[in-house]
This record gives C-alpha cells, structure tokens and sequence, in this order.
C-alpha cells in the first residue's frame, strides 16, 4: 500500500471509533435460540410440530435459495481473514484496541449468528439434507474466494459496501417469499439478519465516504479497478463435490424468484454513486477523472444490460439439487 494510503487509514482511528455505535451490545443483540422452538419445557413436540408445519409450505425452490444463502454466511472464517488482510486495518494480535480492529472482531460476531441462526432453521424443518449442506461448507471455506481488493483497505471497503448492500437485498426478498408462503418464523429469522446486514452496510459505506473526503482520486480509482473486475460473490467457488456449476445453478434461482439479480447489481452500483456523491466531486484529473466519467454512468448501462437479459431470458432446464435430496426444482 503506498504511503498516503497508509496515512489515510491511520488518520481514520476517531473516525471508526465513532462507528463503533453502529454494533449493538451483546446484551441488546438477538441470539438464535431467541427465534427457534423452545425444546425446554413441556409442550416441546408442539413446538416442533407447529415449526415444521409452517416450513412445509416453502416451494423447494425457495429452499434452494436459502440454503445458498445459508452456506454463505457460514464462510465467516473466510471474510474475517480477508477483512484481517486489509493494510492497516488489521488485528494484528488477535485482541488488539484499536478501532479497526475493534470493528473487525464487533463485525464478526455480530454475522456469526446469521448462518448459526439460519442452520439451526433449516435442520429443524427435516426438508434438507444438512450431511450434504455441511459439506459443501466446509467445501467453500476451503476453496476461499478473492474480490480482486488485493489488501487494499479502499478496494477492500467499496467491496464491503457493496456485499453488505446485495445480502440485505438478499435475505429482506427471501423474507418476503417466506411471508408468502405463509411461513411467520422464517420471514421473522431473515428480516433480522437484513437488518443487521443493513447496520453493517452503513458503516463500510461510512468508511469509504470519509476515504473519499481525505482522498478522492484514490478513492475514485479504487471504484473504478474493482467495478472493472466485477464484484465477485463471495460463494462463486461453492460446491457441494458433485455439482462443479452449482452456485451458477442456485444464482439462477436466486435471478428467477427475484431475490438477487442483474437489476439490483446495477441499482447498487447507483446507490454507491449517490452515497459517496461522485457526480458532484470537483478537481479532479486524468485517470481519476475518467474514473469519474466511467462510474457515473456504470449503473444504467448495467441497468439497460439487465432489462435486455430479462426480456431475452429462456427457460431454464430443471436442476437436481443435493441439498433437497435431489430433488429436481
């Protein structure tokens, strides 16, 4: 990282302190066992009973989905190392009190109850086969994934600000389908880990807001260098050891039922935009200039591209999913 990164990012340290408040305490936070039949007292087979009986009513296809999103929550490890590689953000330690490192280890535990919580739904409904779900997330954490930052802490949070943004989007439509399907604990679990995704989103987007304030052609161009790679999704290397295609598979069903698609990459990619307010920042020049060109006008094209790829869409064929016990969906 060249030098005046550095001293940007060390610069921050009051700043972040600041952001801290956007992690709840652990004593104001929701844990799993909140949202999850009681299996304590008498009445625990009612319980149960009443649970699956809501879950039955998810189409399959709606499993799918959430379980895709399930398996990307559990690849915490994976994001907390990725997050410890950005140059000079990272807990070097392991319980250093710094900002950032406070944000780091707050973060973190803060998302390790989404996949806990998640789980815990789906292993209780006995309509998936968690043997072959937890493979695949071991699968996952092994292969890793890189979002082309680079341990580049600019890079690393236009990354963030955007992942965190499209996993809100994510779980708030899956909740929506839960709710349609009549299903009041699921619609419940999601909207809680949208709203935690959405407290988290406003921190990073904090962050590189301040980073475009002290530093807004390297900010610009960081912008500019990632959304030229594309944003890629955390769980791209998914696989469950049988279905080498199989996250292009649950991302189909993710684009058909609405819950994450071409049309929302383009409306983050404008939201960004208008978050960090790019079309109104003067002086600069060269490449960052172009930069600035280029990104402004990112999110229609994307947007165009999206509205011809759905009128073009074709019929998918049906899919075996190993999650559902093979199911075909």
């Amino acid at each position: 990282m060249n030098p005046h990164k550095r001293e940007v990012i060390a610069s921050m340290e009051d700043f972040v302190k600041d952001q801290l408040q956007l992690l709840k305490s652990v004593d104001d936070s929701w844990q799993p066992d909140d949202y999850l039949p009681d299996m304590t007292g008498e009445g625990w087979e009612d319980n149960i009973r009443e649970f699956r009986t809501q879950a039955e009513a998810l189409p399959d296809e709606v499993l799918v989905v959430l379980v895709g999103d399930m398996v990307t929550e559990e690849a915490l490890p994976t994001y907390q190392t990725l997050l410890n590689s950005f140059e000079g953000v990272s807990d070097a330690t392991g319980t250093d009190e710094s900002a950032w490192a406070q944000w780091s280890r707050g973060w973190t535990a803060e998302e390790n109850r989404h996949g806990d919580l998640l789980n815990k739904y789906l292993f209780l409904t006995g309509r998936v086969d968690m043997r072959t779900v937890e493979i695949t997330i071991q699968y996952l954490i092994r292969n890793g994934f890189n979002p082309q930052a680079a341990q580049d802490p600019y890079k690393g949070f236009v990354y963030t600000s955007f992942q965190e943004r499209a996993t809100k989007i994510s779980h708030s439509n899956v909740a929506r389908l839960a709710q349609k399907a009549g299903d009041s604990h699921l619609k419940t679990i999601c909207g809680l880990v949208a709203g935690d995704e959405a407290r988290h989103e406003k921190a990073y987007t904090n962050f590189m807001k301040r980073i475009f304030e002290l530093d807004p052609a390297g900010a610009i161009l960081a912008f500019r260098d990632l959304m030229k790679h594309q944003i890629v999704m955390p769980a791209h290397l998914m696989t469950d050891g049988q279905d080498p295609s199989l996250f292009d598979h649950f991302s189909i069903f993710a684009q058909r039922l609405g819950v994450y698609t071409a049309g929302h990459y383009a409306e983050i990619i404008d939201h960004l935009v208008r978050q960090w307010q790019l079309e109104s920042l003067c002086g600069l020049e060269g490449k960052a200039a172009e930069a600035q060109d280029y990104l402004c006008k990112l999110g229609p094209r994307y947007a165009k591209l999206a509205e011809r790829n759905q009128r073009r869409q074709v019929e998918n064929p049906p899919f075996e999913f190993s999650w559902i016990y093979n199911r075909t969906v």
